[in-house]
């Protein structure tokens, strides 16, 4: 089983405290997620430290302000990051400027095109904008929209080819919509996260999420799928291995 993005630094509990229990929950891999300087820099020790334990290296969107576009490229030539991101445009919060959040995530494209390195993708009530800036600037490129929530547009995500990360959120019984695209999107792009310590599965909705609890959120969508749980588990093993190249 993997965790396709979650936030250590983020978790109270020490990262080897969240690394032993997704271990002993049968985790094999993870990806540790950055969204400014400092928790990009986090994210690579957790990656040094620790062999199962992978970086992804950006700038979030609600920190558009901040972003340093020559450290990050600097930080994603680490050996242990795989992935750009998570960058995108969030209309929800709206913490930053829509027009810094737009130049953020179009130097992050380019940072992942140079690098060759998977786009990490956060959306959030931004999902026509978010498309269309995909559509015109990363063409290409292997793009992960993580915590997939996009139902209205699940097709059209699919049709470019786009992987599909499903969170803690998918177990929720409002999202009904979100679990009907878990049920059916193609299994060769579906990936499962945490994004951890946020959005916690359902039966532990409320409390602190960490990476071990994303075997809830793959028994759901295989459950939904009408699959083994060792089916799904296997295909977003291979998912991510052929993604992130660990």
């Amino acid at each position: 089983m993997i965790d396709s993005h979650t936030h250590l630094d983020h978790c109270k509990p020490p990262d080897e405290e969240l690394v032993g229990a997704a271990r002993a929950a049968g985790l094999t891999r993870m990806l540790t997620v950055g969204t400014d300087p400092g928790s990009c820099r986090a994210a690579l020790a957790a990656a040094e430290r620790f062999e199962d334990v992978f970086a992804a290296i950006g700038c979030h969107p609600n920190a558009a302000g901040e972003l340093d576009a020559d450290l990050l490229r600097e930080l994603a030539a680490h050996p242990r990051c795989v992935a750009i991101g998570e960058t995108g445009l969030d209309y929800y919060r709206d913490r930053a400027p829509r027009d810094l959040q737009r130049t953020a995530f179009e130097a992050q494209i380019e940072i992942a095109r140079e690098t060759g390195k998977p786009l990490v993708i956060h959306t959030r009530e931004a999902a026509e904008d978010t498309l269309e800036l995909l559509r015109e600037r990363a063409d290409g490129l292997r793009v992960i929209l993580h915590c997939f929530s996009m139902a209205e547009r699940a097709q059209d995500c699919v049709d470019a080819g786009y992987w599909l990360s499903f969170a803690g959120n998918v177990t929720y019984p409002s999202a009904s919509a979100i679990a009907a695209v878990a049920a059916s999107a193609p299994l060769e792009r579906l990936l499962v996260e945490t994004d951890a310590p946020y959005l916690a599965p359902q039966s532990r909705r409320g409390k602190p999420n960490e990476p071990s609890f994303v075997v809830e959120t793959a028994q759901f969508v295989a459950d939904a799928r009408g699959i083994d749980a060792a089916e799904l588990e296997a295909a977003v093993e291979r998912n991510a291995a052929e993604l992130f190249g660990w």
